[in-house]
């Protein structure tokens, strides 16, 4: 089956190194809970699509963010920074196709890649895209979208030719709908963003270790100022709590991959104090580290259930 879980593995510029697809088959299909374990940030040559089949998500891309509520769809470009998350502890399930551009646009030379592909991957104006139920080619987008994950995830006879069908019709109406006079990010934006990765490179090369936000600042060349506003801008957290939530987020990995201690694998993540490290996990992950390493991600509560209102620490987009 091409089903799988949305877990992301990054290489030091935060790509993505995972494989969505075959050679043969460049396209791949999953299915996630955003309330047990956020899409982190991240980015990959490829272009995905997705539909929220329960609960809400927040979609953020190129600098924007998007709250997609239960039977709406998203759209997100090639090599476009990103993250999903839900907003609140209710069970979100994700549906997403992540495919790259050949499969519907075939060689570059091709009047398919060139009519429909090209111009889309090239439109630094459409970094994501948000179906909702306000137009006719919105759920016209929506339904290929369903389309193309549910063969995909069945794998019936012919599921290759339907998922392709299915995402060249998406290809079709994004091309159909495109913005007459739509702006392009800025320089400022474009800057902002290479910016960004930088420092994320910077972070994935060094969290295990002490870091400043002025550490962060110098891996980019730019003042602690400066910093402070790409990321708040971009990611939506200051350079620190985002190295927070990323070293848990690493330690969680090392939890489910590896026999060390939780004091060990803390301290290897950057939490030399024990103590510290098992409060930051609860704060973020909901358990304990050794519940989390006997169970895997915490269970969402039910809808029903009383929660209280986050910490101001927590307030903020996740990795």
């Amino acid at each position: 089956m091409a089903l799988t879980l949305c877990g992301i593995k990054t290489n030091r510029q935060g790509m993505e190194l995972a494989r969505h697809g075959t050679g043969l088959f460049p396209a791949a299909c999953y299915c996630e809970d955003l309330s047990r374990e956020p899409v982190p940030w991240h980015w990959h040559p490829e272009l995905e699509v997705g539909m929220i089949l329960r609960g809400n998500a927040v979609v953020c891309a190129g600098g924007d963010q998007v709250t997609l509520r239960q039977g709406e769809g998203f759209f997100i470009n090639s090599e476009v920074l990103h993250a999903l998350r839900s907003p609140d502890p209710a069970p979100c399930l994700l549906h997403s196709v992540v495919f790259h551009p050949r499969l519907v646009g075939g060689s570059v030379d091709s009047i398919f890649w060139q009519n429909y592909v090209q111009p889309l991957i090239a439109d630094g104006a459409r970094q994501i895209i948000h179906f909702n139920d306000t137009s006719p080619w919105h759920r016209q987008a929506a339904a290929a979208i369903g389309a193309a994950w549910q063969s995909c995830a069945e794998e019936p006879p012919g599921y290759d030719l339907q998922v392709r069908e299915a995402l060249s019709q998406l290809a079709f109406l994004l091309s159909r709908n495109r913005p007459s006079a739509a702006s392009a990010p800025s320089e400022k934006a474009l800057r902002s963003e290479a910016r960004i990765k930088q420092m994320l490179r910077f972070i994935e090369e060094n969290y295990g270790g002490q870091l400043s936000t002025a550490d962060i600042a110098r891996s980019a060349m730019i003042s602690e100022s400066e910093c402070l506003r790409c990321f708040r801008s971009t990611i939506g957290a200051a350079p620190i709590q985002y190295l927070k939530q990323f070293r848990i987020q690493k330690a969680a990995e090392l939890l489910l991959a590896s026999e060390e201690s939780a004091g060990e694998v803390g301290a290897r993540c950057g939490f030399p104090d024990a103590s510290y490290f098992s409060k930051i996990f609860r704060e973020l992950k909901g358990c304990s580290p050794s519940a989390y390493r006997e169970h895997g991600p915490h269970p969402a509560p039910p809808h029903d259930s009383k929660t209280h209102a986050p910490k101001k620490e927590q307030e903020v987009k996740p990795l």
